[in-house]
Protein backbone atom coordinates (compact mmCIF):
# COMPACT_ATOMS: atom_id res chain seq x y z
CA UNK A 1 0.00 0.00 0.00
CA UNK A 2 1.33 3.58 -0.76
CA UNK A 3 1.70 5.87 2.27
CA UNK A 4 -0.37 8.77 0.75
CA UNK A 5 -2.98 5.91 0.34
CA UNK A 6 -2.84 4.95 3.79
CA UNK A 7 -2.97 8.57 5.00
CA UNK A 8 -6.32 9.26 2.51
CA UNK A 9 -8.13 5.85 4.42
CA UNK A 10 -6.76 6.41 8.03
CA UNK A 11 -8.40 10.08 7.88
CA UNK A 12 -11.85 8.52 7.67
CA UNK A 13 -11.32 6.75 11.37
CA UNK A 14 -9.95 9.71 12.72
CA UNK A 15 -12.51 10.84 15.40
CA UNK A 16 -11.17 13.40 17.71
CA UNK A 17 -12.36 16.94 19.52
CA UNK A 18 -11.05 19.41 16.45
CA UNK A 19 -9.80 21.47 19.52
CA UNK A 20 -6.82 18.51 20.04
CA UNK A 21 -6.68 18.04 16.46
CA UNK A 22 -2.85 18.03 17.00
CA UNK A 23 -2.68 16.97 20.28
CA UNK A 24 -4.82 14.20 20.70
CA UNK A 25 -2.79 12.10 18.16
CA UNK A 26 0.14 13.61 19.18
CA UNK A 27 -0.53 11.78 22.72
CA UNK A 28 -1.52 8.70 20.90
CA UNK A 29 1.70 8.60 18.90
CA UNK A 30 3.79 8.77 21.99
CA UNK A 31 1.38 6.03 24.36
CA UNK A 32 1.45 3.44 21.25
CA UNK A 33 5.27 4.10 20.64
CA UNK A 34 5.42 3.38 24.49
CA UNK A 35 3.48 -0.17 23.63
CA UNK A 36 6.13 -0.94 21.44
CA UNK A 37 8.95 -0.49 23.62
CA UNK A 38 7.37 -2.61 26.89
CA UNK A 39 6.69 -5.62 24.26
CA UNK A 40 10.33 -5.43 23.16
CA UNK A 41 11.20 -5.00 27.13
CA UNK A 42 9.21 -7.83 28.17
CA UNK A 43 10.95 -9.86 25.50
CA UNK A 44 14.19 -8.41 26.18
CA UNK A 45 13.38 -9.63 29.91
CA UNK A 46 13.01 -13.21 29.07
CA UNK A 47 9.34 -13.40 28.64
CA UNK A 48 9.52 -15.28 25.22
CA UNK A 49 12.05 -17.52 26.57
CA UNK A 50 15.91 -17.65 25.66
CA UNK A 51 16.93 -16.10 21.87
CA UNK A 52 14.16 -15.74 19.30
CA UNK A 53 11.15 -13.59 19.61
CA UNK A 54 7.65 -15.60 19.97
CA UNK A 55 5.38 -14.95 17.02
CA UNK A 56 2.94 -14.21 19.29
CA UNK A 57 4.91 -11.11 20.40
CA UNK A 58 5.88 -9.97 16.96
CA UNK A 59 2.04 -10.37 15.45
CA UNK A 60 1.46 -8.27 18.86
CA UNK A 61 4.58 -5.84 17.82
CA UNK A 62 2.85 -5.56 14.42
CA UNK A 63 -0.52 -4.18 15.76
CA UNK A 64 1.53 -1.93 17.93
CA UNK A 65 3.72 -0.76 15.08
CA UNK A 66 0.16 -0.55 12.70
CA UNK A 67 -1.44 1.74 16.01
CA UNK A 68 1.74 4.32 15.51
CA UNK A 69 1.30 4.46 12.10
CA UNK A 70 -2.46 5.31 12.44
CA UNK A 71 -1.48 8.13 14.90
CA UNK A 72 1.52 9.86 13.10
CA UNK A 73 -0.49 9.65 9.66
CA UNK A 74 -3.13 11.38 11.77
CA UNK A 75 -0.53 13.89 13.38
CA UNK A 76 1.07 14.44 9.71
CA UNK A 77 -2.75 15.11 8.21
CA UNK A 78 -3.98 17.31 11.11
CA UNK A 79 -0.34 19.43 10.19
CA UNK A 80 -0.94 19.06 6.36
CA UNK A 81 1.83 17.05 5.39
CA UNK A 82 1.69 13.95 3.22
CA UNK A 83 3.73 10.60 4.55
CA UNK A 84 4.90 10.42 0.93
CA UNK A 85 6.55 13.66 1.62
CA UNK A 86 7.66 13.23 5.16
CA UNK A 87 9.21 9.61 4.24
CA UNK A 88 10.92 11.18 1.14
CA UNK A 89 12.60 14.19 3.23
CA UNK A 90 13.76 11.59 5.63
CA UNK A 91 15.25 9.81 3.49
CA UNK A 92 17.24 12.86 2.01
CA UNK A 93 18.44 13.89 4.91
CA UNK A 94 19.80 10.10 5.96
CA UNK A 95 21.49 9.75 2.50
CA UNK A 96 23.23 13.20 2.87
CA UNK A 97 24.42 12.40 6.48
CA UNK A 98 25.67 9.29 4.99
CA UNK A 99 27.44 10.90 2.29
CA UNK A 100 28.97 13.13 4.53
CA UNK A 101 30.02 10.60 7.07
CA UNK A 102 27.56 11.49 9.33
CA UNK A 103 25.02 9.12 10.20
CA UNK A 104 26.35 8.41 13.51
CA UNK A 105 26.24 10.80 16.05
CA UNK A 106 23.18 12.76 17.41
CA UNK A 107 21.60 16.18 17.14
CA UNK A 108 19.72 17.37 14.02
CA UNK A 109 21.83 19.86 12.30
CA UNK A 110 24.37 17.21 10.80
Amino acid sequence: MQLNKYQKEAKKTAIHPKRYKIIYPAIGLGNEAGEVLGKIKKWLRGDDGKGEMSKERKNALKGELGDVLWYLSTLATELDFSLDDIARSNLEKLRSRKERKLIKGDGDKR
